[in-house]
């Protein structure tokens, strides 16, 4: 079924972005014609860049939907930092081209969240999940499992926009933040999860399930 979107198909954090980049290349163009070109053709990447379309979203109960656009990067076994527990990690990487929006990977509610400044490597290393800047959620799910999902930022991206905290309810596929110019996304799973993505994957947001529950 496809997921009730209550957003437009271009995110909202991507509006002043598109207007200021539409502007200029529209002032341009009055006033010097075809050497506007570069700045329609930065306009045109805005736009993609932003683009924040509906995904059909699984109803299994026991599946953990991506949480992110992109690749994956990374699944193994490893010390959950925020619940300190051993678990099942999956990661996915978002470059420039991919959407940016972040959905919730599970039916749950939200218990703690943990920002943590930081630096901005580049977020395909994986050590970029514990020194770049990062956002995490404690997610207790509706049956009973707690996972945790972290927004980690980039070599590029440089703010992370998180809309939900403690004592907020999730339902997967729900909209919950964004990470402006190149990302990652870390999930923290029980360690009997049963990883389905493998690295290397492409993953779509809410539509693609990368693991399922025991």
């Amino acid at each position: 079924m496809p997921n009730s979107y209550p957003h437009p198909l271009i995110a909202r954090e991507g509006w002043p972005f598109l207007g200021l980049s539409v502007a200029a290349s529209i002032a341009v163009t009055i006033f010097a014609g075809w050497w506007s070109l570069p700045l329609w053709i930065v306009s045109l990447f805005v736009l993609q860049f932003f683009r924040d379309p509906p995904r059909p979203i699984p109803k299994a109960a026991n599946a953990i939907l991506a949480p992110a656009d992109g690749r994956i990067v990374v699944v193994g076994k490893v010390r959950d930092p925020y619940l300190d527990r051993d678990a099942l990690k999956i990661s996915v990487f978002m470059n420039v081209f991919n959407v940016h929006s972040n959905r919730s990977p599970v039916d749950g509610d939200v218990k703690r969240v943990w920002y943590n400044p930081g630096s901005f490597l580049n977020a395909a290393l994986d050590k970029a999940s514990l020194e770049n800047e990062r956002n995490a959620l404690h997610i207790h799910t509706r049956s009973g499992v707690d996972i945790t999902c972290v927004q980690v930022a980039g070599l590029v991206a440089r703010r992370i926009l998180c809309y939900v905290g403690a004592g907020d309810r999730l339902d997967r596929g729900q909209r919950y933040g964004f990470i402006r110019f190149g990302s990652r996304v870390d999930l923290y799973l029980p360690p009997d999860a049963r990883p389905l993505a493998q690295v290397g994957d492409k993953v779509y947001a809410s539509s693609t399930i990368v693991a399922e529950l025991n």
